[in-house]
């Protein structure tokens, strides 16, 4: 009996959902093309940690035990901090992965060739529209001005920086800084800012400044005599905080091309990996001839909606909090110092 030929997926985009995903088909034997505009790796703005159920969907497809080999390290506790606010430190109810996102992408990159699939390196994707067979997961679209700001994110590692636990939230007036301990000694520096639209035409953006926080803060405490490594540092701008939905789109779209949760959750990566195995079913039931096209986007759509809904919904609530000193500040010392609203929150953004 003649097998039938399975159909391609072209997948654009080659961060942690599209060579995750393209991993999982491979696996499946699925035959993927994976075009990545730029260059792999490279560093990015991202916490470099896995908090949450990425985790699982990592060990189901083989691997999370490379990340670990490669020097993955474990944060088992977490602290906040403001102004005003220095928070307990608090042991994470599950520990989060830590590896640096630059060893990350060239390790996923390296599985997805040895198991067949084909990368395109510094390849555009020139076609205009998302048709059949097409995955888009090209990262954050663009949106300039969301509320009257502009959102920027910083990313550097730091050199001779002690914390106090191995994540570190720092809320400040215009924005927060997450620290992570990295498996080289080094920690991931990665702030989220908002800048208002109006006047800010023509102003230099201090990005060191802006990371080291204000004066007087714990940060700014942490930060002296702390050296930056220029060459990891990469910046972002016009990031959309606001949820979005996939029901609806026209395209499939995966990570955060969809959706971005607000950093403050620390959960982003989380939920490329997530959304990565998510799309294996339906897209393996298309390239078998088992599903339509239409049928595998709708199945995958309805399934991401269902499953990140209420965890977007709790995180926009805290990034609104963030921004709210007086609110942020009794919030705050609720959560720490109650081990039941800990786990909650935790719960609910993970």
């Amino acid at each position: 009996m003649m097998m039938t030929s399975l159909k391609p997926i072209t997948i654009v985009g080659g961060g942690l959902a599209g060579l995750t995903a393209g991993i999982g088909l491979r696996q499946r034997n699925v035959p993927v093309t994976v075009l990545e505009a730029g260059r792999i790796p490279r560093h990015r703005v991202c916490g470099e940690f896995i908090s949450g159920r990425g985790q699982k969907a990592l060990e189901r497809l083989g691997l999370h035990e490379i990340f670990v080999r490669a020097g993955a390290g474990l944060a088992k506790t977490a602290a906040f901090y403001s102004a005003r606010f220095r928070g307990p430190v608090r042991r994470l109810p599950v520990p989060a992965l830590c590896l640096t996102r630059f060893k990350m992408d060239a390790l996923l990159a390296q599985r997805f060739v040895e198991l067949g699939g084909e990368l395109r390196e510094n390849t555009r994707w020139r076609e205009g529209v998302f048709g059949e067979g097409v995955v888009r997961t090209t990262g954050r679209k663009a949106q300039p001005i969301e509320d009257g700001v502009r959102w920027c994110g910083f990313k550097v590692h730091a050199l001779r920086l002690v914390l106090e636990a191995d994540l570190e939230m720092h809320l400040g007036a215009d924005g927060y800084v997450g620290l992570c301990q990295l498996d080289d000694g080094r920690v991931n520096v990665c702030g989220l800012f908002r800048r208002p639209v109006a006047g800010a035409k023509g102003e230099p953006v201090r990005w060191q400044e802006l990371l080291r926080g204000a004066e007087g803060s714990p940060l700014r405490e942490r930060m002296a005599g702390v050296e930056f490594d220029a060459t990891s540092f990469c910046a972002v701008a016009g990031l959309p905080i606001a949820p979005q939905r996939a029901q609806g789109r026209p395209e499939c779209v995966l990570g955060d091309a969809l959706t971005m949760i607000p950093p403050i959750t620390g959960n982003g990566m989380s939920m490329a990996y997530e959304a990565a195995e998510a799309a294996l079913d339906p897209l393996t039931a298309y390239s078998k001839g088992a599903m339509t096209w239409g049928e595998a986007q709708t199945q995958l759509a309805r399934q991401l909606d269902e499953t990140f809904a209420s965890r977007l919904a709790w995180a926009r609530t805290l990034q609104t909090l963030a921004f709210q000193p007086f609110v942020r500040e009794a919030s705050l010392a609720l959560i720490f110092h109650s081990e039941w609203l800990w786990r909650l929150v935790f719960a609910k953004t993970r």
